[in-house]
């Protein structure tokens, strides 16, 4: 082989190498690649949550995620512990710009659990660390859920999102809805109260769920009176926190419409959890 060929080989081989070495170099920057939302589910990023105490503590949850998973192309991603400790996937599940609180987001063309029509970027209760779901009785101990959040947006024909419940036995058994401009407690889609009949995106409020003796009251705004008290006696409850967009493609009757820009989202500035 002459010299020059030695050296046009030589080159071609520099530079195959040095290509390798960039692909190499951007792959390890996960945070940068650009995949359809639907299938980001291992971009997992540890958050700084910097002097942010107040977060949430998610030893005891797992988490829905609004994208396929993996493992079962017709089912949305579950993260449980110990990934979840420090999980976050943007924009579905991040901290907000501020490091206070937790972004649950669900675009109306995300996939849904297998009993329901609708998406979700949500926590549900667990225990032993994560490791096992709970479920607890009305009628024995007392359980609280207190939340402190804000719904920051919601779809735009079909403006309708969950931002909390008590979920058991028969379903729902409490929710926090906010349909429009209308913030209520219901239960199996029927308006038991209205919290807030003007409430603006991003108005912050806390609510507090108190279920015990075959009762469930819902505190608002730290009033000392229960805005609503349920009496019903269920032997598998659990708490579930974050959005759950009451929207889909079809609810938003237009192709424009059926788009990962347009979502449901919550907030979560605080989530507390005692058992009694």
């Amino acid at each position: 082989m002459s010299n020059r060929k030695w050296f046009i080989f030589g080159v071609t081989v520099f530079l195959l190498l040095a290509g390798v070495l960039v692909i190499v170099i951007f792959l390890r920057k996960k945070q940068s690649i650009a995949l359809p939302p639907f299938f980001k589910s291992t971009l997992s990023q540890q958050p700084d949550q910097g002097n942010s105490s107040q977060l949430p503590d998610l030893t005891n949850w797992k988490l829905t995620l609004p994208i396929v998973s993996p493992d079962d192309l017709t089912q949305p991603l579950e993260i449980r512990q110990p990934e979840l400790a420090k999980y976050q996937l943007s924009p579905w599940f991040v901290l907000d710009p501020q490091k206070k609180g937790i972004v649950f987001r669900a675009a109306v063309n995300a996939p849904t659990t297998s009993n329901s029509s609708y998406p979700r970027s949500e926590l549900r209760e667990m225990t032993d660390k994560g490791a096992q779901e709970i479920f607890w009785s009305s009628s024995a101990g007392t359980h609280t859920l207190f939340l402190d959040e804000a719904i920051t947006a919601t779809p735009k024909n079909k403006p309708d999102v969950v931002a909390g419940q008590i979920h058991g036995d028969d379903s729902d058994l409490l929710v926090i809805r906010l349909e429009g401009q209308k913030l209520y407690l219901t239960r199996s889609k029927t308006n038991l109260v209205t919290l807030d009949d003007d409430y603006v995106l991003g108005k912050r409020f806390t609510v507090k769920f108190v279920v015990g003796n075959g009762e469930m009251k819902l505190y608002y705004n730290n009033n000392p009176e229960p805005a609503y008290v349920l009496a019903k006696k269920v032997k598998q409850a659990y708490f579930k926190v974050g959005v759950y967009t009451q929207s889909n493609c079809q609810r938003e009757e237009s192709a424009a419409l059926c788009s990962e820009n347009n979502y449901g989202e919550v907030v979560v500035y605080q989530a507390k959890v005692t058992h009694e």
